[in-house]
């Protein structure tokens, strides 16, 4: 199960979870941020306001990397105010010991942040065309020979899978980008797999248009050992 510690408490997620920036508030320890914030170095804050320093983990969530650089000994401040840290597209609360952040106006930052470690990502108009594990790619691959997209893919795992979609979501006007991430890729492969191999049996037993099939139908039903 994916779980994030945040001031020793363990969140976990029993399936896939919207983690939507119009809406949440990601909170920070202050003292976290003031230490990664005077460091100089590369660090991240996770969606649950975890601080992490670089390299970062192969499970990392943020909604913000990098470094903040000192002030320049030319500069007629001492210091500069917490709101203006991260930039002008965060919008950040101090609330005695901690620092509450949102998030949204970044989310083109966010998508760079973490599409390299994202399963999936249905951020453009296009939708989803592949998947970045190359045994599930492999699984959507095959499966489009009969006609099952990868969306229907996606909305198995994200109905049945541990894990997050870290997204921007409004109603009026609708809108909505996301990335996903699932937190056991050995389950989710297996579970996909089974749902393919059952609507290709379906299909193969029942559908006229597939009463023949094709040289490239064929070798995606013996993949699935649908046949």
């Amino acid at each position: 199960m994916l779980q994030f510690t945040v001031k020793n408490q363990k969140i976990g997620y029993t399936k896939m979870k919207k983690f939507n920036l119009f809406k949440e508030i990601i909170v920070v320890a202050r003292t976290d941020f003031m230490n990664a914030i005077n460091s100089a170095k590369p660090f991240a804050i996770t969606v649950t306001g975890e601080i992490r320093y670089a390299p970062f983990p192969s499970d990392t969530i943020s909604i913000f990397e990098g470094q903040i650089p000192p002030l320049s000994p030319l500069s007629t401040t001492l210091s500069r105010p917490i709101s203006e840290m991260l930039g002008k597209d965060y919008r950040i609360v101090e609330d005695d010991d901690r620092i509450l952040i949102k998030a949204a106006g970044a989310w083109q930052s966010i998508i760079g942040y973490n599409q390299k470690r994202s399963l999936y990502d249905d951020t453009t108009a296009d939708g989803i065309d592949k998947f970045a594990d190359k045994e599930l790619e492999q699984i959507g691959w095959h499966a489009t020979e009969f006609n099952i997209t990868y969306r229907e893919i996606v909305d198995q795992f994200e109905s049945n899978s541990e894990g997050i979609i870290l997204c921007i979501e409004q109603e009026e006007p609708y809108q909505f980008s996301g990335l996903g991430f699932v937190s056991d890729i050995e389950s989710t492969r297996a579970m996909v797999s089974a749902y393919c191999t059952s609507v290709i049996r379906e299909k193969i037993a029942n559908d006229p248009d597939y009463a023949t099939l094709t040289d490239d139908e064929e070798e995606a039903a013996e993949f699935f050992k649908a046949i």
